[in-house]
């Protein structure tokens, strides 16, 4: 290969690599300050690897960059972008070999597609892999949604209902992670991403292992104790309706096939339906997981086999035992729907894999993917209009979403939020919130994004679920969370003697674990200030974060950085709190490492 075809494929490994192989990265809890580095980066600057971007010269990758579409016109030079970014990976020891041929096999033609259809210009590609002395990169560039000229309604803080007023007793799932080969005894600490799998190989003595009911460590769950938890679910009912925001999938990111992918969301699906019985909805929204590769959600303007249709289709079949056709119409459409719970009660179920940054298809536009945002704004309009009450659901939180989108939802909950009782999300696998503060001053709080922990134990977490009581079905109604529970299954106890049916205990009931009388925005405001005042309360959030499995206490600049996270429903706030205390932009990287 000549020196031209060296530049050129440096370059196209280098931006490939900025999209591809953070997805071999642990989804890890967020690091403490002593603890944060961005992995992907400290191991491809470390001096033995003998390789860093930061070395690549400026007008060298501009050079590269600015013959990129020409020669992804090539076959011949997409099996070279293909094979140099394996042998990178393996050489950075990124992952084992194996790992590394997989997913780059996986990801190359719609990473590649991507590229080819980018906006990116060599100056933006540049600065984000060179640095801003290269340019600026701004791919993301503002964008703003329109909002209507119809004046915001008076403000009516929200009061307690009456005492015995109807509640809705409202189960949440989220973030499954079925792994359908999990092995039992299997190694614990195995050299994949996944471990306690039937190729994980077992361990010496020394080593742990897979327990029966799931294990604390990179694993994901066995189907067993998914039917387990349905069951137990099911025996807790009745339930007034259910919402379910994704994440069907293990983390074997690098070797999952659509078929597969289609056949666990079948499966779990129906599971769900079996077990719920046919009297009971279920609202689903969809995860980041669902598709494959991972993150891969091209927006509607794709179209033939790179769209994302061979998802939303089957997505369609499954779930219209509980979605109307109109629904099932905007699901096939972009993954996101509407449809009334109860008169005076409307769910919004959105696609946030709109919002992500590691969602590669949005190189070529980010500005409002589908018209999601447009389309959320004209729902809410007519919900304002009839007097409704609007309940949003979605798998990642605003508040780790793209720039311009966070900034644009935060304008439309701003805008909406008497009419906007309740925002749920998951993700994360914590269990946490972010708050969301009148825009005008940024110090009067009027909305709280929920985010419950997963049914997953990945990373070192026991299996948990969460139930929230909102204010009932009745007329003048505010809908909003009164209360909520967490659930979970101590993997301690479950796995020392196996039983057929382990017990799910409850955790904590928020209002008596926190001493709060209702769950409104201004009662998390204070309980935010609790936390800063008193350290105790603070802690016992730390445990409860982590769903009762946690090794060590926050402290210090570990307790600031968990503190920036829950008020910054809105990113730019994120970003002050981290300039503020000097995280060294560290702490915006650490939560937006979003690949659960």
């Amino acid at each position: 290969m000549g020196l031209g075809s060296r530049r050129l494929s440096a370059g196209l490994v280098t931006c490939a690599l900025a999209f591809v192989l953070p997805l071999l990265a642990s989804c890890h809890p967020a690091r403490t300050s002593e603890q944060q580095r961005v992995v992907f980066v400290e191991r491809l600057t470390r001096p033995e690897v003998r390789l860093n971007w930061r070395n690549i010269s400026c007008p060298l990758c501009k050079a590269a960059f600015a013959i990129l579409d020409v020669a992804l016109l090539s076959d011949a030079n997409e099996e070279r972008v293909a094979h140099a970014l394996g042998e990178a990976c393996v050489r950075l020891h990124l992952a084992e070999e194996q790992v590394c041929r997989e997913i780059i096999e996986l990801f190359r033609d719609d990473v590649i597609r991507a590229l080819q259809e980018s906006v990116l210009w060599p100056t933006e590609a540049c600065a984000l892999l060179v640095g801003p002395s290269c340019g600026k990169f701004d791919l993301y560039a503002p964008w703003n949604i329109t909002l209507p000229k119809i004046p915001k309604p008076p403000v009516i803080p929200p009061s307690p209902p009456k005492h015995g007023s109807p509640q809705s007793r409202v189960l949440f799932l989220t973030d499954i992670h079925w792994d359908q080969d999990y092995e039992p005894g299997s190694a614990v600490d195995c050299k994949d991403p996944l471990c306690c799998r039937k190729n994980s190989g077992s361990p010496s003595w020394r080593q742990r292992k897979a327990g029966y009911w799931g294990t604390y460590g990179k694993c994901d769950l066995p189907i067993q104790t998914v039917e387990n938890l349905l069951e137990n679910v099911a025996r807790a009912g009745p339930w007034d309706w259910v919402y379910w925001t994704g994440d069907i999938p293990a983390h074997n990111v690098w070797s999952q096939t659509r078929n597969q992918q289609l056949s666990e969301l079948t499966e779990i699906s129906r599971l769900i339906q079996k077990h719920l019985g046919p009297n009971v909805t279920v609202y689903p929204a969809i995860g980041n997981h669902e598709s494959t590769p991972v993150n891969s959600f091209p927006p509607p303007f794709v179209r033939g086999n790179r769209s994302s249709s061979w998802l939303y289709d089957t997505m369609a079949e499954e779930w219209a035992k509980w979605l109307p056709e109109q629904a099932l119409k905007t699901l096939r459409y972009g993954g996101f729907y509407t449809v009334e719970v109860q008169p005076g009660l409307r769910v919004v179920s959105l696609n946030m894999n709109f919002c992500a940054r590691e969602n590669f298809w949005l190189m070529v536009n980010s500005t409002d993917p589908a018209n999601q945002l447009q389309w959320l704004i004209h729902t809410l309009q007519a919900s304002e209009n009839k007097g409704e009450k609007v309940h949003i659901i979605g798998h990642i939180p605003p508040g780790l979403c793209l720039g311009s989108w966070n900034w644009n939802y935060y304008q439309i909950v701003n805008r909406y939020e008497s009419t906007i009782a309740g925002q749920f999300f998951g993700h994360t696998h914590r269990d946490e919130f972010q708050m969301f503060y009148d825009e005008a001053t940024m110090t009067r709080p009027l909305g709280v994004a929920f985010i419950a922990p997963s049914i997953t134990t990945f990373i070192n977490l026991n299996p948990g679920y969460r139930v929230y009581y909102v204010d009932g079905n009745y007329q003048g109604s505010s809908r909003l969370v009164l209360d909520h529970e967490t659930y979970i299954l101590n993997l301690t106890e479950a796995n020392h003697t196996p039983e057929p049916n382990p017990k799910w205990t409850l955790l904590y009931r928020a209002t008596e674990a926190y001493g709060l009388s209702s769950m409104f925005p201004s009662d998390y405001d204070r309980l935010i200030r609790t936390f800063i005042s008193d350290d105790r309360v603070f802690q016992k959030f730390w445990y409860f974060r982590y769903k009762g499995h946690v090794s060590e206490p926050c402290k210090e600049a570990c307790k600031t950085e968990v503190l920036c996270f829950l008020r910054s429903g809105r990113y730019d706030e994120l970003e002050q709190c981290d300039h503020l205390n000097g995280f060294g932009g560290n702490l915006v990287k650490a939560v937006r490492k979003t690949l659960c």
